[in-house]
């Protein structure tokens, strides 16, 4: 049978098997690019789409048995190579949805892609890379049988500095995390379901599950403590996005929140998320974040993973309805939003096992071997590992002219020597720890993961290419600075000398070399957050290098913010943060070393002078043990808002990145949009689509300027648009649009247009408990950071 598919490439059994029919798309066409901002012409089908789901998930859940439709919001103990697997209806033809990590690509398998992590994605400000990214990755989830993939992460967003998984999403502000994480979804759903994690207020790794001390006695999770105000601003700005987008699933977090668990939270699941949000799809809780039985159900809980042994098993669920206590329209809801989002994404056209590409053990366990990757994501994969690199630095080192002696420094620079899957299933190369100096890896790993130990700082056995925990992605092979650089040596004619022994932090320097260049990293895993945000030994590698070399160039591949002490030495010439950028890092770094490409990334994250410039937002605070708390709307601003009002001058701002050229802003023009202001209150407030109101998703304004290349090098620059609402706390000044333009060449001009929702320019007000636009004066500036406002204009609302 011809397989059915999204993606252009055939799904091919390596073992020689007949081609395995794929579950395919329907009549559903792939919805246009929009290359403006995103658009309700891009998601105008979602709605559509949702009823249509519904009312067949309706009719299927219908015929179930109470014992069946609670079947199907369980766990099972046999996942077939699945992270996750629900029960299934075999008798109506419904096999249960299997769930996969991860946001970086397909964890713990064999063909599949290692993307750029979410960090990468964000400092690419490039919303058709995030879409392509959520396109490519979920054909490769449905081409291993994976209905849900936990791939969507927009929380954190990043309040906390040193937060632990703080990389696996789209930066440190809501709205780039919305942008971002939407047309990943966007793309993502066409194929798979989509899960968002994690809601809500996952801010932080210290604390984030109950644990029992020496005393043994059982300390409770942490309870984030969040206003109305900054739940709805902040944190869950980014999931109201994804929502709007059409994604199918969203996971609870581990932690509390205003002192309930987030999977067993009526305010956060009924209220906010399926009612205010009117979100379609199931909940579903983090591994092993449901505490009760049938309270957490009522709460808004749809599915338990990955089991939930004497809360809903053993037909507790179904006694909960017969006696009483949990309506069965409830237990039927549960039913309806897991088997809608089944039918959402057409997975029920396909025959096969869930997880039918997968193998029990992560790897070893005998099963039918999948190629799932589709070559059209070759030149996407590679494009968004170049985008996400951001040059901080330079003074005229860079691009490298033909260089006829090049020495080269720091542990990061080559592969880890082992990268290797072993039948313990748990190890480097499903967590991103490979390059961890564990002495006895699995045991450390699950005590890294599990908080009992902390891990290094800097990951100094290798290449990091990825963050550490089940975000963690399996690469097919990983170009490295090294391999890199020897091919393009090669070409050239270039000698390479070279010292990676990460325990000498002062090598000798060749006086004759043309450049330095020294490769460090900066580590971050989920289950802990980072012990800082610089290693020493780092710093003194590159301080050291730079004392005897006058043109040192530095590559940091950072999973977070970092300080960058050594910035202002004058031997140092050039800084990349080159972030975590999949398997092509070696090659796309190079590209841009050489000036194959230019640099094109901006910062989604602020660089302070120093460490103590973040204030109490360095560390996680949590006071006192006996029951963890911190209060995340004190302060409510953070990151670049937080430097703002406080008056504090960053080293590299947010927004910030260099190319290898120069850009020009003029022309600039705002409007409301039919030339009159809109009313303050949004109209139509019974109107709903996924996300909400629908007429919160409207544009009511946009902002027009002309960007020209005046420089001597084709490259793109970022417009990037702050807002300064009328009751905008002083000098603080939100993001609210950006638009990356084409490579430019030199002397060509783009108008960038800037559209801004009624959403992007309301507040929310806890008293009417619904966004408004203020009366006043909006200000609103376009810039190449969020320290450098280019252009200025402004609109009233009477």
């Amino acid at each position: 049978m011809a397989a059915k598919s999204l993606l252009a490439a055939s799904l091919l059994f390596l073992s020689g098997s007949d081609a395995f029919p794929r579950r395919g798309h329907g009549d559903h066409n792939r919805p246009n690019w929009q290359e403006s901002q995103i658009t309700e012409g891009q998601f105008s089908d979602v709605k559509q789409r949702w009823d249509t789901a519904i009312a067949r998930a309706d009719e299927l859940v219908q015929q179930m048995t109470l014992e069946e439709v609670a079947n199907v919001t369980l766990g099972q103990s046999d996942t077939m190579g699945c992270s996750g697997l629900t029960g299934s209806v075999s008798r109506l033809g419904f096999p249960g949805i299997c769930l996969a990590d991860g946001p970086a690509g397909v964890r713990g398998t064999t063909f599949v892609n290692a993307y750029p992590a979410g960090i990468h994605a964000a400092a690419s400000f490039n919303r058709k890379l995030a879409y392509e990214r959520g396109l490519y990755m979920g054909g490769e989830f449905r081409n291993k049988g994976v209905d849900t993939a936990l791939s969507v992460c927009v929380g954190p967003v990043g309040r906390v500095a040193t937060g632990g998984r703080n990389w696996e999403a789209f930066g440190a502000d809501p709205y780039l995390q919305g942008q971002l994480g939407s047309q990943m979804v966007s793309g993502m759903q066409l194929s798979v379901t989509a899960d968002v994690k994690h809601f809500l207020g996952n801010e932080q790794e210290l604390f984030r599950n109950p644990v029992t001390n020496k005393n043994n006695v059982t300390i409770p999770a942490f309870d984030s403590i969040i206003t109305d105000h900054d739940i709805h601003e902040l944190y869950m700005w980014p999931f109201q996005d994804a929502v709007h987008a059409g994604a199918g699933s969203v996971m609870g977090a581990y932690q509390q929140v205003n002192g309930e668990y987030s999977c067993e939270s009526s305010d956060l699941l009924n209220d906010l998320l399926k009612d205010e949000l009117n979100f379609p799809g199931f909940v579903v809780s983090d591994w092993g974040a449901q505490y009760t039985g049938w309270p957490s159900a009522a709460s808004g809980l749809d599915v338990a993973m990955p089991n939930s042994r004497g809360k809903w098993d053993g037909g507790n669920l179904e006694m909960s309805v017969r006696n009483g206590t949990l309506p069965e329209s409830r237990l039927r809801d549960m039913g309806r939003r897991i088997v809608a989002s089944w039918f959402y994404v057409n997975f029920d056209d396909v025959e096969g096992e869930p997880g039918f590409g997968l193998a029990d053990d992560g790897y070893n366990f005998p099963h039918d071997t999948v190629e799932a990757r589709d070559p059209a994501a070759k030149a996407s994969i590679y494009q968004a590992a170049l985008e996400g690199h951001v040059l901080v630095k330079n003074d005229g080192a860079l691009p490298l002219k033909t260089p006829k002696i090049l020495n080269l420094y720091g542990y990061d620079a080559t592969l880890p020597p082992v990268l290797m899957p072993n039948p313990s299933g748990f190890n480097d190369w499903n967590f991103g720890t490979s390059a961890l100096d564990l002495e006895e890896s699995d045991n450390e790993l699950r005590g890294m993961l599990f908080q009992e130990i902390r891990y290094s700082q800097a990951a100094t056995l290798g290449n990091l290419w990825v963050g550490g925990g089940s975000g963690g992605n399996s690469p097919p092979y990983v170009s490295t600075p090294y391999s890199a650089l020897a091919a393009k040596a090669e070409m050239d004619g270039t000698i390479l000398e070279w010292n990676f022994n990460a325990s000498e932090t002062n090598p000798s320097v060749n006086a004759e070399a043309d450049a330095c260049l020294v490769f460090i990293n900066d580590y971050a895993s989920e289950g802990n957050d980072r012990a800082g945000v610089a290693d020493p030994a780092s710093d003194e590698l590159v301080t050291n290098v730079a004392a005897n070399c006058s043109n040192t160039v530095v590559v940091i591949h950072n999973a977070g913010q970092r300080t960058l002490d050594f910035a202002g030495h004058p031997n140092i010439t050039a800084i990349i943060m080159a972030h975590l950028p999949g398997q092509d890092s070696g090659r796309a770094l190079v590209s841009l070393l050489f000036g194959e490409t230019s640099p094109t990334g901006r910062l989604p994250y602020t660089i302070p002078y120093k460490a103590e410039d973040f204030g109490s937002l360095l560390y996680p605070v949590v006071t006192p043990e006996a029951a963890p708390s911190a209060n995340l709307s004190d302060p409510s601003e953070f990151d670049y808002k937080y430097f703002q009002s406080n008056d504090i001058k960053p080293r590299y701002a947010f927004g910030y990145g260099l190319t290898y050229s120069s850009f020009s802003y003029s022309d600039v023009s705002v409007s409301w949009k039919d030339g009159s202001a809109p009313a303050s209150a949004p109209p139509s407030v019974e109107v709903k689509v996924p996300g909400g109101v629908a007429s919160l998703f409207d544009t009511v304004a946009t902002v027009s300027a002309t960007i020209t290349n005046t420089g001597s090098v084709a490259a793109a620059e970022v417009a990037q648009l702050y807002v300064r609402r009328p009751n905008e706390p002083e000098g603080v000044t939100p993001l609210r649009g950006f638009e990356k333009t084409a490579y430019l060449q030199p002397g060509e001009s783009e108008c960038v247009k800037m559209h801004l929702r009624r959403k992007d320019l309301s507040t929310w007000s806890s008293d009417d408990q619904q966004w408004l636009m203020m009366a006043g004066d909006y200000e609103l500036m376009v810039g190449a950071s969020a320290e450098d406002i280019r252009l200025t204009g402004s609109l009233s609302l009477k």
